[in-house]
């Protein structure tokens, strides 16, 4: 019998994002967990003592701001033009 072969089509195996893209991805992901990270702690291993130490200023304000500021980079990375020069 008589097989016919199709042909392989090449794939574009272009990326979708450029390398400044992906920096600046790399560059949110690590202030994000950076936030979180700030974030974590404070607790108390007793139940029924009370830890002030869980509204300081670190988790309270610095933290969050510094995960919203990680998302901001992320959306800023999505919307770079990475031709532009």
């Amino acid at each position: 019998m008589n097989k016919i072969k199709k042909p392989f089509h090449k794939q574009d195996l272009n990326f979708v994002f450029g390398k400044k893209n992906y920096t600046f991805m790399f560059i949110g992901l690590a202030v994000i967990g950076l936030g979180f990270i700030l974030m974590s702690g404070g607790g108390s291993t007793d139940p029924n003592v009370f830890n002030p130490e869980i509204y300081n200023f670190r988790r309270i304000r610095l933290a969050p701001a510094l995960v919203l500021i990680g998302f901001g980079i992320e959306v800023y990375a999505i919307l770079v033009n990475p031709n532009k020069k």
